[in-house]
């Protein structure tokens, strides 16, 4: 069957669907990953961008780029809100569409539109209020407190766009509508890239004028998911008669979406322990050789995640239309590739860390440390191709419980209580870099096993018919 281009508005709800059910499973992935991959990695220049021009404002650079580092668990967990509604609404919507029930995706996505306005709103008065404590709980200095604080204040005046263009920007995916989704990414992170050195060297904004180019870009991405999700081009359109809250639809998509959620939301506590951790055992440069890793640990997470986040929806239409032979295609080749990419990050980064380090900061001191703790901390990430490639096929499948448990365990079960167990139990402010790849091994190893075990009774009739 010919595959019809995004760009023809006359494409009909069946035929878009047919597709995701009927076409060859490779050229489906490629078509649907690749441009799902591309938005992931633009949208991760939102902050890295960022970061890069701040490292490098003269005299104050590194501090700068330490302080808006600190900043990351609150941006992490605004962004966590925005997977919670769509990265749990969007696989049930397939799921439906899959079914034939037209109906029921799109009361999906208009009660996703109205609990994603309802976190926008709550999210912004709470940490309007409670930032500046929150900040130097995070390990903020006098000396960097204020750069911190400057940031996220801005920030949270988008808080609204964030929510709006991340969430609804997941149903758009959802729909096999690849394509569009990046091009939603890619208007913000143009106009990011572009305002960025105007409003911070020409201008002379500093940090601010960061965190303003910023929440401008995602005001205009937040613009273009709504024109298009209100528009004749959609198969899942934004309707008024949808937006009424329906609970028991609200709590179906945020039982799926608490594993997303969790997942970002504890890249948070995450950070507010580790920096926590090396404030106390280090010092200001190794909170800031921090912000750098986890940088780079974006650049490799965030095309990984972006490539099963392409494919998941046909896990998710195919397993309602109940072809299972298809899914299982899809996961094969999902979990193999999503293996080999992160093998190749993880020999990269470990091999050439001062070369990433350089990238954000012209500081000889915070590059010879970097050059020192990116291997160390780098080693495990190879296996995270197993544990994303796992976690996004049960997360197709509507498997809320295995999802949450897999969220919970790499960092919650895991990589907290090692960053706090290890630097005491040696003394040293290398037990917190220790604690990632250990984490990460070990999590992986219990996911792929417990995926092994539970496949067969997952993609089945029975576990289809418990879905509604």
């Amino acid at each position: 069957m010919e595959m019809e281009k995004e760009s023809q508005p006359k494409t009909t709800v069946s035929d878009r669907n047919s597709v995701m059910g009927t076409a060859p499973i490779p050229k489906l992935m490629l078509r649907l990953a690749i441009p799902s991959v591309v938005a992931q990695l633009i949208n991760v220049l939102y902050n890295i961008v960022d970061r890069m021009y701040i490292g490098h404002i003269p005299e104050i650079g590194a501090t700068a780029l330490t302080g808006v580092g600190l900043t990351f668990p609150i941006i992490m967990l605004i962004s966590a809100f925005s997977a919670f509604v769509g990265a749990g609404g969007a696989p049930l919507a397939s799921i439906q569409m899959g079914k034939g029930d037209h109906e029921r995706a799109e009361r999906i996505l208009g009660n996703g539109v109205t609990v994603l306005l309802f976190f926008s709103v709550t999210l912004t008065i709470v940490f309007l209020i409670a930032k500046r404590p929150l900040l130097y709980l995070f390990g903020a200095s006098d000396a960097t407190i204020g750069y911190a604080d400057t940031y996220v204040g801005i920030y949270l005046l988008g808080t609204v766009f964030v929510q709006l263009a991340l969430g609804l920007n997941m149903f758009i995916t959802a729909q096999g509508k690849a394509r569009t989704a990046m091009l939603s990414v890619l208007i913000g992170a143009v106009t990011n890239i572009v305002l960025d050195p105007i409003f911070i060297f020409v201008f002379d904004m500093g940090v601010a004028g960061a965190a303003w180019a910023t929440i401008t870009s995602q005001a205009l991405s937040a613009a273009w998911v709504l024109r298009f999700l209100t528009s004749q081009k959609t198969a899942l359109r934004i309707a008024r008669r949808y937006l009424k809250p329906d609970f028991r639809l609200i709590g179906s998509f945020l039982a799926l979406g608490i594993s997303p959620f969790i997942m970002q939301a504890t890249e948070s506590a995450i950070n507010i322990v580790l920096n926590h951790g090396l404030q106390a055992y280090g010092g200001d440069l190794y909170v800031g050789s921090m912000t750098i890793l986890q940088s780079v640990m974006q650049l490799i997470v965030v095309p990984i995640t972006g490539f099963t986040q392409g494919i998941q929806p046909i896990i998710s239409y195919n397993f309602g239309a109940g072809k299972f032979d298809r899914v299982k295609k899809t996961y094969r080749i999902a979990i193999s590739l999503t293996f080999i990419l992160a093998t190749a990050a993880s020999l990269v980064t470990t091999q050439f860390p001062t070369v990433f380090a350089s990238i954000f900061t012209d500081k000889a001191e915070l590059i010879e440390l970097v050059g020192q703790v990116m291997p160390i901390f780098m080693s495990g990430i190879w296996m995270f191709g197993i544990q994303i490639g796992c976690q996004t096929t049960f997360l197709g499948l509507g498997q809320a419980k295995f999802s949450l448990f897999i969220a919970l365990l790499r960092k919650v079960i895991l990589l907290i209580p090692l960053a706090i167990i290890l630097p005491k139990a040696t003394g040293s402010v290398m037990g917190i870099y220790y604690a990632e790849p250990i984490s990460d091994i070990t999590a992986a190893t219990i996911t792929g096993l417990l995926f092994l075990f539970a496949r067969k009774k997952i993609l089945s009739k029975e576990a289809l018919e418990k879905l509604h």
